[in-house]
């Protein structure tokens, strides 16, 4: 781990190679990695995306809370403290980082304005890249 300048270490989960191979699985569609991998918030995440991508805004927004709260999970047991970076560069933070920002997305449709202003004050901390990184790449994985 390396620490940032306000002395808070950075978090870096584990790998998770077992869901990116279902990921990559082409027979496998995104409610068969989640059924797969119930715990992997990068799981959820991409059921979330593809929701979104359906029209399925509340679908999406319940996909993508579940994977928060797994998320929250994952980073509690990787040491995290509530708070400090969570950097994208470290591939298996992914997961986490793409179901904040499923799950902005889908409170904003929904109106959700202090869980908009929470979740964006969330993702600048843990990586202020974050959005940049994801809209560049169309939420592709």
């Amino acid at each position: 781990m390396t620490t940032n300048l306000l002395g808070m270490p950075e978090t870096r989960l584990p790998a998770e190679p077992e869901v990116l191979a279902s990921i990559a699985n082409p027979e496998l569609d995104a409610s068969d990695v989640v059924i797969g991998h119930p715990t992997s918030s990068l799981a959820w995440a991409l059921l979330a995306d593809d929701a979104w991508s359906k029209g399925k805004t509340l679908e999406s927004y319940a996909f993508a809370r579940v994977g928060y709260h797994r998320g929250l999970d994952a980073l509690r047991k990787g040491g995290w403290k509530g708070q400090g970076p969570v950097p994208w560069s470290h591939e298996p933070n992914r997961g986490v980082l793409r179901a904040l920002y499923a799950l902005r997305r889908a409170a904003d449709a929904i109106g959700e304005e202090s869980e908009v202003e929470r979740l964006d004050a969330f993702l600048r901390d843990a990586d202020p890249t974050v959005d940049r990184i994801i809209e560049d790449e169309n939420m592709t994985f």
